[in-house]
């Protein structure tokens, strides 16, 4: 049996960049019941907080069972757990470790991503809100989200369904600054990181953290193709189910539970 299930967030657990519905929200508090629930996403931490965390508080999770709940933040590259079974508080989420980048290797990939993006003509400024940003520094990685972080889900679906604008930028990308990877994710988001800072290194630390192998771990992502952000989960060797939607996953935890409960 399965100790662990892990998952990406965006198209995998949600519609992309919105809070987890409500189902899915309750199936991941009947899983921790019987697992270690262990999201793992390029998103940065007040995501992680906003888009699962705030959810299964309001769906009713116990405190005590957040020590269940293990997040890994930008590929697993920094990691938070729950220190607390008094009453729920944000505050006391604690970092267990962070492997940032240097502000000079910071630099590097936001000059290599932006030249890539403007020379290929996909640079569009012009389409971000207000307070938005295109490039994101998430300390242990760096991010491209295309149209931003408050652009719609329909905007954000349409822009680039088949990767191909972003394989194009990543190709450009790898030419200028070639001693960083960058990895396809979400709908519009490209991650740049330092070479073997993805989401193999993010699932071995969670190993080392949980004390499991391999075999004890069930991943669940969207992107598992070569070149996708979930494929080097693939790659290990961990028991990988492959969805199009939160409501695959769905499907698939009904099927745990129902042998577990």
């Amino acid at each position: 049996m399965k100790k662990v299930l892990a998952f990406d967030i965006d198209q995998t657990l949600n519609i992309a960049k919105t809070p987890i519905p409500d189902e899915i929200a309750d199936l991941l508090i009947s899983c921790l019941d019987h697992f270690e629930i262990c999201p793992i996403s390029g998103q940065k931490f007040d995501q992680f907080l906003i888009q699962i965390v705030d959810r299964l508080v309001e769906r009713g999770v116990k405190p005590e069972a957040l020590a269940h709940l293990h997040l890994f933040v930008a590929q697993g590259t920094q990691y938070y757990r729950y220190a607390s079974s008094g009453a729920y508080n944000p505050k006391n989420w604690q970092q267990v470790y962070n492997f940032p980048l240097t502000d000079e290797q910071v630099a590097k990939i936001t000059s290599a991503i932006e030249t890539a993006a403007k020379e290929l003509g996909y640079w569009e400024e012009d389409k971000l809100k207000e307070g938005d940003e295109i490039i994101e520094n998430r300390l242990s990685q760096v991010t491209f989200s295309a149209l931003g972080q408050k652009a719609g889900t329909e905007e954000k679906y349409a822009w680039d369904p088949d990767c191909k604008k972003r394989n194009a930028i990543v190709a450009r990308a790898k030419e200028l600054a070639p001693e960083f990877d960058y990895e396809v994710g979400g709908t519009t988001s490209i991650n740049a990181i330092t070479p073997g800072m993805n989401k193999k290194f993010g699932m071995t630390h969670l190993m080392e953290e949980l004390k499991v192998t391999e075999k004890d771990i069930l991943y669940f992502g969207d992107m598992t193709q070569p070149g996708g952000n979930d494929y080097p989960v693939v790659q290990m060797g961990i028991d990988t189910i492959t969805v199009r939607s939160h409501e695959d996953t769905a499907y698939a935890l009904r099927g745990i539970l129902g042998v577990t409960e």
